[in-house]
């Protein structure tokens, strides 16, 4: 943490996707690491979120736009030549994929193109660190995990978006930035759970939903199996891996930053530990009406790479995860939101002290 305070501090960090989940988390850590934090997103999609409940956007200059805007991202970074870019912003929902191909397209794939568009004229940028997904791999339900040079591909629009995705980033490292200052990597993590998520259609926010409705939880997809890592996980990731990669070009490339083994489990064994959590509850399977909406049954990554080369690896056990987790949604109705962030972030870095020698 020390470390990472020393680096990002004062630093002029440009965020993409800044009001989504993953975004607040990494906005909010920035924040408290002392970086000069630009956020580009369009508007939260959920006022419950985290950027809304702890008043982001009083603390960071907070721009609203759209990725797929090419002029309005180059008037961004010409006005503020940030010198680490974090590419977050997508959309991000498999199932959504199926019901908006073109805009998931658009989003997902010309929006990058963008992003390395206006990262190409501002040569202040020293880290641009572009996520993408582990979707973004063709997912042939090998047992073991995927590693950064498998072979990318996607059955349904959201997959394919993000293998495009990866191509895109890697023609144009090779093509615009081989002799440049600045170093691009892409990263993949796993999927990605924590407070402060209200999305449509993923596990988390809809237990949480049906609980708090007094309702029973219904599951789509209980028998696939997922690689689940608190949001804090690849976070720590992002952040290593742009303070390395600011001034050392041989960090460029693919990243993956999944999970231990304990933490890939099905979906029922998620489900039924999180209601073991929350203390009441329980869930039914309902899947017809989902069938003709295909997602994969395994998934899993290898971050070896990782591992090795940053020194990175998951601290949170699963059980951890989990109280993390049901801490957030009981306790934010409650309590100031970036104050609850904030601890957990704490708490957060206290385990990886004490876990990383």
């Amino acid at each position: 943490m020390d470390d990472l305070k020393e680096f990002y501090n004062n630093k002029t960090v440009l965020i993409t996707g800044h009001t989504g989940f993953k975004g607040s988390w990494m906005t909010l850590w920035l924040v408290e690491l002392g970086a000069k934090v630009i956020g580009y997103s369009i508007d939260s999609s959920s006022e419950k979120g985290l950027f809304n409940l702890s008043g982001l956007k009083d603390k960071i200059i907070d721009i609203r736009g759209d990725i797929r805007d090419l002029n309005k991202l180059k008037e961004v970074f010409a006005n503020y030549n940030p010198e680490i870019v974090f590419h977050l912003a997508a959309q991000s929902l498999v199932r959504k994929s199926y019901d908006e191909p073109i805009h998931t397209f658009e989003t997902n794939i010309i929006g990058t193109a963008n992003m390395l568009e206006a990262i190409k004229h501002c040569k202040n940028v020293k880290s641009a660190v572009l996520i993408t997904s582990d979707k973004c791999y063709k997912n042939k339900n090998h047992v073991w995990g995927y590693r950064e040079n498998d072979e990318l591909g996607g059955d349904d629009p959201y997959s394919a978006s993000k293998a495009c995705s990866e191509m895109i980033i890697s023609c144009c490292k090779d093509s615009f930035f081989k002799d440049s200052k600045t170093n691009i990597v892409s990263v993949r993590a796993g999927n990605v759970i924590g407070g402060g998520d209200w999305a449509e259609d993923r596990i988390i926010p809809d237990c949480v939903r049906f609980l708090e409705k007094g309702e029973k939880i219904i599951v789509r997809n209980p028998d696939s199996t997922r690689p689940w890592q608190h949001v804090l996980e690849p976070l720590q990731g992002y952040l290593l891996l742009a303070h390395s990669l600011y001034n050392d070009s041989s960090f460029s490339g693919a990243w993956n930053f999944g999970p231990s083994k304990n933490n890939i489990i099905t979906v029922k064994e998620l489900v039924d530990r999180f209601l073991n959590c929350w203390g009441t509850g329980s869930w039914a399977h309902n899947g017809t009406e989902h069938e003709k909406k295909h997602e994969m049954k395994l998934l899993s990554l290898d971050s070896s790479k990782a591992h090795f080369m940053l020194g990175w690896k998951p601290i949170l056990t699963f059980d951890e995860t989990i109280d993390f987790i049901v801490d957030w949604y009981k306790n934010y109705k409650k309590e100031d939101a970036y104050a609850l962030a904030l601890s957990q972030i704490k708490k957060f870095n206290e385990l990886k002290e004490q876990r990383i020698k």
